[in-house]
């Protein structure tokens, strides 16, 4: 048997494996979940370069299991297509380099030790010619610039034959840009992870030998034209028009409608949305570059290193600052008549403290954000979100599960209960594997599912059900199908069939023996924990909270007063939702909307940060702004903190730097600051405001 591990070290609350398999094409964030669900296992890390993987473990453990389990584990299924490693290529693939750091140092440690030797001057002006080349390009291409004070500050050192200074100067610079390069890469590297498309293959229909035939093919090979076959439980690859068939298609990621929708010949069809029932032969219309997979790579792609507003005001305040800086070398050298002074100076800038701990503050709680199933695109809506007071939430699929569940049954013939109803219709129902049969059947097990002996089972696509129990028919599914096609009467049951509309219920209709025997009413179920997460929002800033829903409004109340919600628009069309958060930022609010559903797209467009929900459309996720990768709505509230907390980080950062550095730049003017001691404590405060920015800050209080 072909070896698969290798244990490298082992203890009581960890494990690191040397794994014989190429991990470099793995779908890292899929692997390393399916790995923490073991039991026993707290964290795990993967280091792809050497085929190591680290756990961290606890008291439940079971080492011979794991590796029982881990023997067994098909790879095949983690691994990322082809299609996820091309839209990788949009990031840089390159580790940054530390050449230029151990260089600086090197230089640095053998000045040290000998301060006049040829060799030193040799390797410090070996050292020190990267950033005396990039000044000079500086100075020809964009003219002042904080790299063309450096370059001085450096050169006029060198000169000086102060190889000390010249060398402590570069080293440190050389370490913060280290430090900013390493942060951004690690934030890309997860960003890769997280752009796999989610449909792998598909049917298609070919011509072979002039006899049409089926075959399986890979989602991205499948060309515009194509006839795609798509069964029940199917996951639709592409968009198109169903040329063939009829068939219930649950859209719920797509629209956020808990009630799947019959769609035949002639109908228009989306990706990510399932075949429940039936089978339909699709015409593709968009394929591969077109689909919303690869809108959402791309618009990652453009949006990640989009500077924020305070990363923009950061970086003109450093340039304008320069000239300054340059006029205070001048006023030093009058006051000192000593070159030293002046180098002093150009080493006391502003600009590497002022531009280099903003990006990576952002970039690091990108990081962290996207490692608890957050994926934020970009600088821009972290900034944004910080400031927001207006939270709009769409009600199905995002306050709500988007999930029917059965809240009522009422019997209208004395000789059935509603057990006996619910039992009857479950009993019909259990063959199917549509949303309102799983829920019937969910509700009559939790009352103690009765079976009751029927005859076979027609089912009619998007109608329902017809069978036979003790030689009497029973006919269960839409009010049309019964009154309309099956001419059941509904006279005498009109009032209570009008109160359970208005409370907000989906209603199934049950005929039994030609006469209408009750009704079920299902509705979908609010979030335990969307209460919770609308107080945190009020606790971090949030003026008013706003629902959108197509419920009547007595529902709509309903749900409103139970989670505190401040303003609803009930009896919504999905047009009307951009047009009221048009109102909304016509008075001014900077407003957040957070929905899932293809009608999501223009408002999560038109907000100031759009949020999607994790089994949102695919259109939804790629207009928004933030995409989150777990199905909590808690994850909004956590967001909100992270960005409130990381914009703290940034204030903080520039009112230090601007406090430090101000008293550094005159000291260095007066003359009561060497070069390398300016450069110490310059450098020094640039590499520890960038440290503090790595780090980021912390609101992921639970692994997710």
């Amino acid at each position: 048997m072909t070896k698969t591990t290798e244990i490298l070290h082992l203890s009581k609350t960890r494990l690191r494996l040397k794994v014989f398999t190429n991990l470099n094409e793995l779908n890292k964030i899929e692997f390393l979940r399916n790995l923490e669900n073991f039991s026993g296992i707290e964290k795990a890390k993967l280091n792809s370069k050497i085929s190591t993987i680290t756990l961290q473990l606890n008291e439940e453990f079971k080492l011979d299991k794991f590796i029982s389990y881990f023997d067994k584990l098909d790879f095949d299924k983690f691994k990322a297509s082809d299609e996820f490693l091309s839209a990788c290529e949009c990031f840089g693939s390159e580790n940054p380099s530390k050449s230029q750091m151990y260089l600086a140092s090197l230089a640095l440690g053998l000045n040290l030790f000998s301060k006049k030797s040829k060799a030193t001057k040799t390797l410090s002006y070996i050292a020190c010619s990267p950033i005396l080349l990039d000044g000079a390009k500086d100075l020809f291409e964009k003219g002042l610039t904080s790299r063309l004070l450096e370059a001085m500050a450096v050169g006029v050192s060198l000169a000086r034959n102060d190889f000390i200074a010249a060398n402590s100067t570069n080293t440190m610079l050389a370490l913060g840009e280290y430090i900013e390069e390493s942060t951004v890469h690690k934030s890309d590297d997860l960003i890769k992870e997280l752009a796999k498309p989610n449909i792998e293959e598909a049917w298609i229909e070919v011509k072979e030998k002039g006899k049409v035939t089926e075959i399986k093919t890979l989602a991205k090979d499948i060309k515009v034209g194509d006839i795609v076959i798509v069964g029940a439980g199917d996951t639709i690859a592409i968009d198109g028009h169903i040329v063939d068939g009829e068939a219930l298609v649950n859209q719920v990621s797509m629209t956020g409608e808990a009630v799947s929708v019959k769609k035949s010949r002639g109908d228009r069809v989306m990706s990510g949305t399932i075949v429940e029932e039936g089978r339909i032969r699709v015409w593709a219309e968009h394929v591969g570059a077109d689909t919303a997979t690869q809108k959402i790579k791309h618009y990652i792609t453009a949006t990640l290193n989009e500077k924020s507003k305070i990363g923009l005001k950061a970086t003109k305040l450093a340039d304008k600052l320069v000239p300054i800086t340059f006029g205070l070398a001048g006023v030093s050298y009058a006051i000192n008549k000593s070159m030293m002074n002046v180098a002093s100076v150009l080493q006391a800038d502003y600009s590497c403290a002022l531009k280099l701990p903003t990006p990576v503050a952002f970039k690091s709680s990108i990081s962290k954000a996207g490692k608890n199933g957050i994926l934020i695109k970009g600088a821009k809506p972290l900034e944004n979100l910080a400031s927001a007071d207006t939270f709009v939430f769409d009600k199905t699929g995002t306050l709500t599960y988007g999930n029917l569940e059965v809240v009522e049954v009422h019997s209208f013939n004395p000789k059935f209960s509603e057990d006996d109803l619910l039992n009857l219709t479950a009993s019909a129902e259990e063959h199917y594997f549509h949303p309102v049969a799983e829920a019937i059947v969910e509700a009559a097990k939790e009352r103690g599912f009765v079976h009751m002996h029927h005859d076979e089972v027609e089912f009619i696509v998007a109608h329902g059900v017809k069978t036979h129990v003790n030689k009497k028919q029973v006919i269960i599914g839409s009010r049309h199908f019964l009154e309309d096609d099956e001419k059941i009467s509904f006279v005498g049951f009109e009032e209570k069939i009008k109160k359970s509309i208005k409370n907000g219920l989906a209603l199934l209709y049950v005929a039994y023996g030609g006469e209408l025997l009750g009704t079920i009413g299902m509705s979908d179920r609010v979030r335990e924990n969307a209460k919770d997460t609308l107080v945190r929002l009020k606790k971090l800033g949030a003026k008013e909270l706003i629902m959108l829903t197509g419920d009547v409004k007595e529902k709509a109340d309903e749900i409103a007063k139970e989670l505190g919600i401040d303003t609803v628009f009930s009896g919504m069309l999905p047009t009307g939702k951009a047009a009221i958060l048009e109102k909304l930022k016509k008075d001014g609010r900077k407003i957040v909307f957070v929905g899932d559903g293809i009608n999501d797209a223009p408002s999560l467009m038109q907000a100031d940060v759009g949020i999607s929900m994790h089994r949102g459309a695919d259109i939804a996720k790629a207009t928004a702004d933030i995409s989150l990768l777990v199905d909590d709505i808690c994850a909004v509230g956590d967001v909100k903190e992270l960005a409130n907390k990381t914009m703290d980080l940034v204030e903080r950062n520039f009112n230090i730097t601007a406090a430090i550095n101000s008293a550094i730049l005159l000291g260095a003017t007066a003359g009561f600051l060497s070069p390398t001691a300016t450069a110490f404590l310059h450098n020094g405060t640039t590499i520890g405001l960038l440290t503090n920015s790595a780090n980021g800050v912390n609101v992921f209080k639970k692994k997710r």
